[in-house]
């Protein structure tokens, strides 16, 4: 059976999801080590979560990328993560979806959250023929992820390496064995229709 083109996969429990982000060790650590953005984290910019650790990866370079060394789980509230998905709008315009191009550019500059759809990857970081979520966060947004809804925030930057490590020496039953295990999120009907 065919994955469904847009489909939001990620670890989550009945409370909570998973997403991950990469930082510089300067955000990274410290978030990591007191379970909160510090505050030079700003919460005034937009901020990008993905429950895809191989997305992820694909972005920060298993964690090698500058600036983006040290990778964070960050364990978020689902009401949280929902609240963004109602309140998002598509990054880009998509005919059927929006009545129209003034109308989607109104509601993308008002919009506390938006959604981005890129290929999913595989081990080698290969794009899938599935999409994975990317969510961004500003404004209000920004400031209930770093403050209301963040749970616990754990670095994962061993666990990068490891699964790297893995994979580049040809283990990859061993490197898929210790993927974070990434579900069907059980969106209701209403969750995603604007956004797919």
């Amino acid at each position: 059976m065919t994955a469904p083109t847009h489909r939001v996969r990620a670890l989550h429990t009945d409370s909570t999801v998973t997403v991950y982000q990469a930082y510089a060790p300067s955000i990274g650590l410290p978030a990591a080590r007191d379970g909160r953005f510090p505050a030079s984290w700003s919460r005034e910019r937009m901020t990008w979560i993905k429950p895809s650790f191989l997305w992820m990866m694909y972005r920060c370079g298993w964690g090698a990328k500058q600036d983006q060394e040290t990778v964070l789980a960050v364990e978020i509230t689902r009401e949280g993560f929902e609240w963004a998905l109602r309140h998002a709008c598509l990054s880009h315009y998509a005919r059927g979806v929006h009545s129209d191009l003034p109308s989607w550019r109104r509601q993308l500059k008002e919009a506390p959250a938006r959604v981005q759809w890129d290929p999913e990857r595989d081990l080698h970081l290969r794009p899938l023929p599935y999409r994975s979520l990317q969510l961004g966060l500003s404004g209000e947004a920004a400031r209930r992820y770093a403050d209301e809804w963040t749970v616990a925030i754990t670095d994962v930057t061993p666990l990068a390496h490891h699964v790297h490590a893995l994979v580049r020496e040809g283990r990859e039953d061993e490197a898929r064995a210790a993927l974070p295990l990434e579900r069907p999120y059980p969106a209701a009907d209403d969750l995603l229709t604007h956004l797919a």
